[in-house]
C-alpha cells in the first residue's frame, strides 16, 4: 500500500509528518497512470504537475487538498492544455481560462495531472463512443466489460488506483452509474451547488459537476472547496456553503428512508435486491425508519424517453457553435452552411449526430408540442412525484444500477426495453436538481454492485452522514482495483 491508496485525510497527515512530499505522489500518481491499459486517458500535463508539486514546500495545515494530484474529465475547460470532449471536431482546442472548479482547486494547491476520457461531448452512457474508442472496467481485466460513461475515465483512474479523485459531469446519471460499476462513491450535488463555469454544456437544465471519490469522507471534504456562489455562473447558488465534512455530528435518529417498490420489481438480478435488503434492515437498527412507496411504473417506464427528448433537444441549441467556424478544424468551402456540413460530416461521431437530428426535429415548430414541451411536461409530473416522496421521507434508496458492469456487446445508446426503468432511474436526481451519491454496495463475481441515495435540495450534510452509515455497514471504504491484486480485498 502507498501514499495513493489513503484517503485525502491520511495523505495531509502524511504531508504534515513530513513523510512523503508532493512531488514523490505525483510522480507515484503518474506511473501508475501510466501502467493503466484501460484507455482513460487523453491528454496529460505531467511537466507542468510535476513542476507545480515540486514548489510546494510547506504543508498547509488546513488545507486538506494541499498536494493531492487529480485527473479532470475531459469537457471541463483547462488552461494550456489540449481540451477535446472526447470529440474530433474539437482536435487541436486549447482554452485559455480555467473552468471554475477547475480554478479552486488550483487555489488549493491541488495537483492536476490531465484529463480523461468520456463518451463524445459527454453524450452516451457506455464509455464507447469517444474519438479514442472503449475505455475498460479496471476490475475486468480480459476488457470485455464496460465502466460506464460518460464520465468513464475518471471513474477508471481512482478505481485503479492512481489517484484519490478526479472530476466528472453528471448529466443523467454520468457520474453515479459508473461509480457503480467502479466501486467508488460518485456524487452529484444539488443542481446550482457547484458552478458549471467552465464545463461544455450538454443539457445545462440538467448537467451537474460532479466527481468521484474512494470514501464519502473524501467526498464531504471535496465539496467544501468546489461548492459556492460564482459571479460567473447565473444559475450557481447563493446558498452558504455547510461544514459538509463535519457530517458526523449529525443524528440519523428518526430519520425516513423511502424505497420505490415497483422499481425493485424490475430488478431480476436477485443479489442486489438481497443486499439492499440487508441495508435495509441495518438503517432500521440504527433508528432509520424504511418506508415503501410506489412511484408509479408508467412514470418511471417514461423516465428514460423523457430525458432523452430535452436532453437531445438542448444539446442541439448548445452546440450549434461547433460549426468548423468558431470552433472545430475548418474544412474549407465556399458557404456558411458547406463548411459547417463538412465540419460536422468529418469531426462527429454516430452517436453524436443521431441525438443532433433528434433534438433538431424535436424542436422544429410542427414538433414541438407533441416531443419537446410534451417531455418537459412529463419532467413535472415526474418532479413532482419525486418531491412528493422527499415530503414524507428524507432520501430515497435504489440499486446504482440493476447489475454489474455489462459487457460492451451487451449495452448500447439506443431505446431499450431491457431494464429500461432500472437502467434509467437515476435521472431522477437531474430531473429535480437534487443531490444524488452512489457507494458501492458490495461484490458479484469479483464486480462492484453499487447503491445510491437520492435527498432533497441542499441536503448534502445529512446525505453524507447517512452514505458514511452505510459505507461503515458495508465496509466497503478505500476500494482499488490495485488493491485487490495486491491481496488486500
Amino acid at each position: 500500500m502507498g501514499y495513493l491508496d489513503l484517503g485525502i485525510r491520511a495523505l495531509h497527515e502524511a504531508y504534515l509528518r513530513g513523510e512523503t512530499t508532493p512531488r514523490e505522489v505525483a510522480e507515484e500518481a503518474i506511473r501508475r497512470a501510466k501502467e493503466s491499459k484501460d484507455n482513460a486517458l487523453e491528454a496529460t500535463c505531467y511537466e507542468e504537475a510535476l513542476s507545480f508539486a515540486s514548489s510546494l514546500e510547506e504543508c498547509e495545515k488546513d488545507n486538506l487538498l494541499w498536494g493531492v494530484p487529480y485527473f479532470a474529465k475531459d469537457n471541463f475547460s483547462t488552461e494550456g492544455v489540449e481540451t477535446t470532449a472526447s470529440s474530433n471536431i474539437l482536435k487541436g482546442y486549447v482554452p485559455v481560462f480555467d473552468a471554475e472548479v477547475v480554478r479552486r482547486l488550483k487555489e488549493k494547491k491541488a495537483v492536476l495531472l490531465g484529463k480523461t476520457t468520456l463518451d463524445e461531448l459527454a453524450m452516451g452512457g457506455t464509455g464507447t463512443s469517444g474519438h479514442l474508442g472503449k475505455t475498460y472496467n479496471p476490475w475486468d481485466e480480459s476488457h470485455r466489460r464496460m465502466v460506464g460513461g460518460s464520465s468513464c475515465g475518471s471513474a477508471a483512474l481512482v478505481a485503479a488506483g492512481a489517484v484519490p479523485f478526479a472530476l466528472g459531469s453528471d448529466t443523467g446519471d454520468s457520474v453515479r452509474k459508473p461509480a457503480g460499476y467502479a466501486g467508488l462513491v460518485g456524487i452529484k450535488p444539488t443542481w446550482g451547488r457547484i458552478s458549471r463555469f467552465g464545463l461544455f454544456p450538454f443539457a445545462p437544465s440538467l448537467d451537474a459537476v460532479g466527481y468521484f471519490t474512494r470514501s464519502v469522507d473524501d467526498a464531504a471534504i471535496l465539496l467544501e472547496t468546489l461548492a459556492g456562489r460564482d459571479e460567473k455562473d447565473a444559475t450557481s447558488s447563493e446558498k452558504s456553503v455547510d461544514s459538509y465534512a463535519n457530517f458526523k455530528d449529525i443524528s440519523l435518529e428518526g430519520m425516513k428512508v423511502a424505497v420505490l417498490d415497483d422499481l425493485m420489481d424490475t430488478i431480476r438480478e436477485r443479489k442486489i435486491a438481497r443486499d439492499i435488503e440487508r441495508l435495509l434492515s441495518c438503517l432500521e437498527k440504527r433508528g432509520v425508519e424504511v418506508r415503501r412507496v410506489r412511484f408509479g411504473e408508467e412514470m418511471l417506464r417514461s423516465i428514460y424517453i423523457t430525458y432523452f427528448v430535452i436532453s437531445c433537444a438542448e444539446a442541439t441549441s448548445n452546440d450549434a457553435n461547433l460549426d468548423g467556424i468558431k470552433f472545430g478544424p475548418y474544412p474549407g468551402g465556399n458557404t456558411y452552411e458547406e463548411v459547417m456540413a463538412k465540419a460536422r460530416t468529418q469531426g462527429f461521431g454516430e452517436l453524436i449526430k443521431r441525438r443532433f437530428v433528434i433534438g433538431s426535429y424535436s424542436l422544429m415548430r410542427e414538433n414541438q408540442e407533441e416531443l419537446f414541451l410534451r417531455a418537459q411536461r412529463n419532467r413535472k409530473k415526474i418532479v413532482g412525484r419525486t418531491n412528493e416522496i422527499l415530503e414524507e421521507c428524507d432520501f430515497i434508496l435504489t440499486p446504482a444500477a440493476p447489475g454489474p458492469a455489462p459487457f460492451f456487446d451487451e449495452q448500447s445508446d439506443r431505446l431499450s426495453d431491457a431494464y429500461l426503468i432500472a437502467d434509467n432511474h437515476l435521472a431522477l436526481g437531474n430531473f429535480a436538481g437534487l443531490p444524488s451519491i452512489t457507494l458501492p454496495l458490495s461484490f458479484e463475481e469479483g464486480l462492484p454492485l453499487g447503491a445510491n441515495l437520492t435527498g432533497r435540495p441542499f441536503d448534502e450534510k445529512r446525505l453524507f452522514a447517512l452514505s458514511s452509515l452505510l459505507e461503515e455497514e458495508t465496509g466497503l471504504r478505500n476500494l482499488s482495483v490495485r488493491e485487490r491484486k495486491e491481496g488486500s480485498l
